[in-house]
This record gives C-alpha cells, structure tokens and sequence, in this order.
C-alpha cells in the first residue's frame, strides 16, 4: 500500500543502522476525522544531553505516501514520565517541529528529522520523572495518551472520567490567568454561578499579578493551578488564552493561538469529557473552529462567546435609550464579531397591508441603526466580556433555556456550505445549544452573513492544525 515502497525501506533501513533499539512494526492508526489506516511506524529511545544523559522514548508514524509526506511523530512516555508541554510538544506528547513543518523530499530524511528532535529536546527537555504520587495520579492520563500514539483513540467512545469532584455539581475551569481570564472568575463568583471556579494559570514562573492578588484575598470557591487535572469534571471550561509572540502578521498571531489550542484543548477535553467549551480567545469565531476540530466535542458542546455582548447592549439601548422595548426582544447582533457584526430579529409582526409593513421595517431600521451607531463607540473590555462570559455560563449551568447570539456551526444555515462558526440566536442549556433559533428573512443579513463564512473559510484553510 506504500506508493514509494522501495524509498521507504531505504529510508528505514538507515534509521535501524543508525538506532539500532528502534523497533519496527505495523498497527492500525486513527487520524483526528475518525479515519484509520494501516501504517508503519517504529519505537525507541533517542539520547539527549540536558546536564545528564536521558534516553527520550518516541514513536514515528510512517505515511503510505513517504517520503513526501512527513511521519506523524510522538513522544511515548512511561508511567513514571510526565510531559513538559512546550514550544515543540503539546499535552498529549505529539511532536511539532520546524523539520516537519518545511519537509521536503529528497533534502529532507528520518535521520535529518530525528538529528533535529535530539536537538531541540536538548533545549527544552520533552519530559520530566514523576513523583509516586504524582505518577499514580496521572496514570489514566498516560493511558490515554498511549491509545493516542498508537492509533486506538475512539473520541465518541470516551467514558466520563469520574470520582474526584462528585461534589461539585456546578464547577467551571477558566484557562488562561490573564486579564481576561481573571475578569471571568471574578464575574463568575459574583454572579454566583458555579460552586467552584478553577483558573488554569499556564504562564511560568510563580503566580503573579491578578493571581497573586486572588490568593492574597482568597476569593470563595477559586482554586488556581497550573495542572490541568485540577479541572477535572468541569461544566464548563472557557477559553481565554492568547499569544502574546513576536508575530509579524495577522495570520501569525492567529497560528501562535492555534499553537496555544493545540496544547491546551486535548488536555481539557481528556479531564472534562462532558464539559461545554466556552471559547472567548480571538478570533472567537477561528479559535471556536478550532476548539471543536481538536477536541472532537459535538458541535452543541463548543461555544464562541460571538456577539452575546454586543446583542444584550442592543436589546438595552432599544429598551432603555430608544424607547423601542417591543422590538428588543426580538433584536439580535449576528454574523462576526466587529466591523461585519449586523443587527437582525426573529420574527416580524404581522401588519394589515403592504405599506404598513415597509412603513413598520423602515422604522426598525432606523432605530436599529441607531442602536448600533451607539454601539461602536462601546468597547469590549476584560470586564464586559468577563460578566457576558458569566452571563452564558450562568444559562449553560441552571439549563435556563435562554437564547443567545453566540458563535454556533453556522455549516447548513442561509446557503453557507463551510464548516465555519458565526454568532446566531440560539437555545443555551446543560447540553450547550439546545436549538437554533431561526432568523426572519432578509436578504442583507444573510449576504453579510454569507460574506463573513468565506473570509473565515479562507482564514482558516491557510491554519496549520
């Protein structure tokens, strides 16, 4: 089944010569779309001097189109090994390195590949020893990440993870002890929403700032850790993390967030199996796309945060400001958060004849656009995004069955064929979206809602994930 058998087993060949403990064999591996495939791969350990000698055990996926097509690469830890997430290896010990990225036959080899991981991990060592304890309570964890790297993962069979926070019915994780992160929290226990809050802190070094100061005033019911097996059994996990590299371009900015996911999402999903993801990171609409690829969630489970916000300032400014209170509760903001957000309603009153009703659509429009003329001169600070963040969570939590503009798979609705997330009305309960909650027709909402799809349609193609 290899098309290029021959170089193939050339190749390997030399990487048995070279690395003599490698282990060769033929296994079935699942790819993250739920497909498999029989493939060659080999096992062993890689030496890496980092003050000491460590012997690195990884584990290389050959594809049926090598050697133009890199391998899949992992790390392959024992029971008393845990993952130093990194620049070049995320939480489930999947490796990424610029070899891979730039692979191209014939300059490119398994040799060169592996010369290059010995490299880096001597940089940034991949691994590190447990403690008995430490060991012990991430065992399930390295199951897991075993079934990964040999191909066996079925994410719709999962198991709920149990046990270790029965008695927290109401608990939410916060990832990411930025401002944003910390506005969550704080907004989430004033609100009273959950009986526990945890915030991931992944930054390094000791808790500083906002985190620091939480301790200090130790705010009921919040836990701060930078494990991720504190979030265990969480209701409800939001996203709030963002890169903060030297990126160059816009694209770049959105890749270093992916990067953050890749790392992040895997864990979160391993500890929370049943959780809805609330995503608040930016683009909400990319990084929501990308929560739910990499989580394998269902779609009603993976949230973006999208234009609740903006909807609920709407629905104030009609009520209290323009003094249009029937029209607000049918008022929403749709479509992509900034510029390209538009007003939009669910349903339309019934009036006795065609000039009243172009008499009644032009006066909602008036004062639509005057609600959001308003609008643009309101900014969404760490706080208001944090209380509209708390304001979900709340629904999500209680099952109010309340309806939201939030970033929902917009694949199937106006014509829209991608698998692309814009904020739409939808019904918000323990399950994530219950149901969509269908726009009136009109044919401006749906052409800017079209417009929106394909440019983060074409964004995201030019992701790497």
């Amino acid at each position: 089944q290899y098309k290029f058998r021959d170089l193939t087993i050339e190749e390997l060949k030399n990487v048995s010569m070279a690395y003599p403990n490698f282990t060769f064999s033929m296994n079935t591996y699942t790819f993250k779309d739920g497909s498999q495939k029989d493939l060659l791969n080999f096992s062993g350990t890689v030496p890496v001097k980092y003050g000491n000698s460590y012997n690195i055990p990884i584990r290389l996926w050959i594809l049926d189109s090598h050697p133009f097509a890199p391998p899949i690469c992992f790390l392959k830890p024992t029971a008393n090994m845990g993952i130093a997430v990194g620049k070049h290896v995320d939480a489930r010990g999947r490796i990424y390195l610029p070899y891979l990225q730039n692979w191209s036959h014939p300059k490119s080899t398994l040799i060169g590949l592996i010369k290059e991981m010995i490299a880096k991990f001597e940089e940034e060592l991949p691994l590190y020893s447990l403690s008995s304890s430490d060991a012990a309570r991430q065992s399930e964890l390295l199951s897991y990440i075993a079934k990964i790297t040999e191909g066996e993962t079925d994410m719709k069979s999962r198991s709920k993870t149990g046990g270790r926070n029965e008695g927290c019915s109401n608990k939410i994780t916060v990832v990411g002890a930025g401002d944003l992160g910390i506005a969550c929290v704080l907004a989430v226990a004033a609100k009273d929403v959950a009986d526990k809050v945890v915030l991931l802190d992944l930054s390094e070094g000791a808790a500083k700032g906002g985190t620091m100061d939480l301790e200090i005033f130790a705010v009921p019911n919040v836990e701060i850790s930078k494990d991720f097996s504190a979030s265990a059994d969480s209701k409800v996990v939001v996203l709030t993390v963002n890169s903060l590299g030297n990126a160059q371009t816009y694209l770049d900015v959105i890749q270093g967030n992916v990067d953050l996911f890749r790392e992040i999402i895997p864990a979160v999903s391993h500890y929370s199996q049943n959780a809805v993801l609330l995503v608040a990171s930016h683009p909400v609409e990319v990084m929501t796309f990308v929560s739910w690829k990499l989580s394998s969630f269902p779609k009603s489970r993976v949230i973006g945060v999208g234009a609740n916000l903006d909807s609920e300032r709407f629905q104030y400014m009609l009520t209290n400001l323009l003094k249009a209170e029937v029209l607000a509760k049918d008022g929403w903001v749709v479509g992509e958060q900034g510029e390209d957000k538009v007003p939009s309603w669910t349903s339309c009153n019934v009036v006795a004849n065609q000039t009243e009703a172009m008499a009644a659509r032009d006066s909602r429009e008036k004062v639509a656009n005057r609600a959001m003329e308003i609008l643009k001169g309101k900014g969404q600070r760490s706080w208001s995004v944090g209380l509209s963040v708390a304001d979900l969570a709340d629904s999500i939590l209680k099952d109010k069955r309340k309806v939201h503009s939030v970033s929902t798979l917009a694949k199937g609705y106006c014509n829209i064929n991608s698998e692309v997330f814009l904020s739409l009305p939808c019904i918000l309960g323990t399950s994530g979206v219950i149901e969509m909650v269908r726009l009136e027709e009109d044919p401006l909402v749906h052409e800017k809602l079209q417009s929106s799809a394909g440019s983060i349609h074409d964004l995201q193609q030019q992701l790497k994930l």
